[in-house]
């Protein structure tokens, strides 16, 4: 018998011993430590699921560390082979065990077979879900994966790793504290998640606001002619694009033309992130001399998206001395020093939100921002004193936004590490709950 383990304000238990697992340390006296495989039973019943009825569970359905279905029952359908589960059992992840997948079922169902199926013979359900999910179990798990690309581990493992016992009342009062104060944890988390939203709305219509009304509030208006903008400055100009920037689209990939006589790396439409450019293990592309006024850029050059998420831009500030870009990525250059590239990134930032490249598109096929549609495209531009003035506004503002938004994320991380640890010591035993909760 050892003494009794500190555990800050909460009590721990009066006596405990050596679980004789290093990762589990000492455990309660009275409880029983025993292989997983004899707690629970792997139920490997196997049905095709295009031809049943009951809800599907995939892995994708499951919140990491939480244990929450992501989306409502039923809302899953698999076309091949599915485990059967019913209601009280448990799943668990094999499949990348470090993203920490399990759930209590609450009803019957199909899952797919990355989920093992386990049921409950000497431990509660939820006192289950919460063991498997203890950030020690899962990397111990995760330690014996097989499979570089889809890293797997097996029941034959996971079942003779060791699971602890409490008695039955005891269980319940686990669960039912973990109940209660992940309930009161997930209400922070979601409250700081608005936050958040609401920082991100305020943001976008700070954008939107400066660059379609401008700064002064007593500025005279005028009808822009153009649906998504509607009121503008009265001295701004609307004029099609290609009349302020020329548009030019990139080299298409193709490895097989790939000599390696002209080697540059070469943006991809991924490398393109809002206001971010990846350079890190960049393909390489053949750019002959001659190509490179064509297919090279320049310090100050906007990359706008063709496809993917359209019109993502980003500005290249030079981040390599020499780089080529991929055919799905326009570069816009401005014509004159009268035009800034920061103020037409913000323009892009929040004509894309409106959905202004989409609105002419079949909303059947992948949407794509041709040069030719981009080039005609009108915007609203102020005189270059005024564009100055509100990038500096705008890049002001937005960083503070952005810092909030940091502080809140890293609040929300504080959180749910605080709940993965709580989770941890009380199925394990390093804190005693029996007297907080009234079952």
């Amino acid at each position: 018998m050892t003494t009794a383990i500190p555990t800050g304000k909460r009590a721990a238990y009066p006596a405990y011993k050596p679980s004789g697992v290093p990762w589990l340390g000492n455990v309660p006296e009275h409880w029983e430590v025993r292989r997983l495989k004899y707690a629970a039973d792997l139920i490997n019943t196997k049905v095709d699921g295009a031809d049943n009825d009951l809800p599907y569970t995939g892995l994708e359905h499951i919140e990491s560390w939480t244990g929450r279905r992501i989306t409502p029952n039923g809302d899953g359908t698999s076309e091949g082979q599915a485990n059967l589960y019913r209601r009280g059992d448990v799943l668990f992840g094999k499949l990348r065990p470090y993203l920490a997948k399990a759930h209590a079922a609450d009803s019957d169902g199909i899952c797919t077979g990355e989920l093992l199926v386990l049921r409950p013979k000497v431990v509660r359900q939820k006192f289950l879900v919460d063991y498997v999910l203890n950030p020690d179990f899962v990397a111990i798990v995760d330690s014996s994966t097989y499979g570089a690309k889809m890293p797997r581990a097996n029941w034959d493992f996971i079942g003779n790793l060791p699971a602890l016992i409490p008695p039955d009342d005891e269980q319940r009062a686990i669960a039912a504290f973990l109940d209660r104060e992940t309930a009161r944890i997930d209400a922070l988390v979601e409250k700081k998640r608005r936050q958040i939203e609401l920082l991100y709305e305020k943001r976008s219509a700070l954008i939107s606001h400066a660059v379609t009304k401008g700064l002064d509030p007593n500025a005279p208006m005028k009808d822009s002619g153009i649906e998504w903008l509607g009121q503008i400055p009265k001295h701004w100009d609307t004029p099609p694009l290609y009349a302020r920037f020329t548009v030019e689209l990139g080299k298409m990939l193709d490895a097989k033309r790939i000599k390696g006589e002209f080697l540059l790396p070469y943006l991809r439409n991924i490398d393109v992130q809002w206001d971010r450019v990846n350079v890190e293990n960049l393909p390489e592309m053949d750019i002959a001399p001659g190509e490179y006024s064509r297919f090279t850029l320049t310090e100050g050059d906007l990359l706008i998206c063709e496809g993917g998420e359209v019109g993502r831009t980003a500005i290249w500030r030079g981040e390599l001395p020499v780089c080529a870009f991929q055919k799905a990525i326009h570069r816009v250059r401005p014509r004159s020093k009268r035009d800034l590239p920061r103020f037409f990134y913000y323009v892009m930032r929040v004509a894309a939100s409106s959905g202004v490249f989409l609105a002419y598109g079949n909303p059947n096929t992948i949407p794509h921002l041709t040069a030719e549609k981009l080039r005609v495209y009108r915007f609203a531009f102020p005189p270059r004193d005024e564009q100055e003035k509100i990038v500096s506004h705008l890049d002001h503002e937005t960083r503070r936004i952005d810092a909030l938004v940091t502080k809140v994320q890293t609040s929300i991380e504080t959180l749910q590490e605080f709940r993965t640890a709580l989770i941890s010591t009380a199925v394990t035993g390093k804190i005693d709950v029996r007297e907080e909760v009234t079952l």
